[in-house]
């Protein structure tokens, strides 16, 4: 009688485990983060200002921001605006002392290596150079929110809400607007 209980519990626990393993092996695909991406080819990184140029004309090849297809990348991107404290100057995206990230005026390009080039070279009148201060895969990540900022990426990758009182409109929210370069602040 004692053995026939302990075949029947240990039958159980066999049985359970089973379907544990089973349920587990066909579980749900997570979205896969990469926490360390790489940064675009170096020769993609630089910036044009103006089409003059010495020598034969070669078309730029532009840079793709990998953190722009990942929610938690762009989400990221939200958090370190918010720690390093960008909007000081740009006034959660609105425009303070430096420019507006929410419309659809971008003085130095609105793809992702001029925003890139831009945190990482900083510019004239303002803007900080953040070289050897901000690791790459986080400027991507900030040049992903600001984009997102104006409504320049796709709904499904645009960050959560905030939880704060905030004075602008969720970025999800916002509409896609064309950028339209402007000539830089003389």
């Amino acid at each position: 009688m004692l053995r026939k209980v302990f075949r029947l519990k240990l039958l159980c626990v066999v049985n359970v485990a089973a379907i544990v393993c089973a349920l587990m092996s066909v579980s749900c695909q997570r979205e896969k983060r990469v926490f360390e991406s790489s940064p675009p080819p170096a020769q993609s990184s630089q910036v044009t200002l103006s089409q003059i140029r010495p020598g034969a004309q070669t078309a730029a090849s532009p840079a793709s921001n990998d953190a722009e297809n990942h929610a938690y990348d762009v989400n990221e991107g939200k958090r370190l605006f918010t720690q390093y404290n960008c909007s000081g100057c740009h006034a959660n995206g609105g425009g303070g002392i430096g420019p507006a990230l929410m419309d659809e005026k971008w003085i130095y390009g609105s793809e992702p290596v001029n925003i890139y080039s831009t945190i990482i070279e900083g510019r004239p009148n303002g803007m900080p150079s953040f070289r050897n201060k901000v690791p790459d895969s986080q400027v991507w990540q900030l040049a992903a929110y600001v984009r997102s900022m104006s409504g320049q990426l796709r709904k499904d990758v645009s960050p959560n809400r905030s939880d704060d009182m905030m004075p602008h409109k969720s970025e999800q929210a916002s509409e896609r607007k064309t950028p339209q370069n402007s000539s830089p602040p003389q």
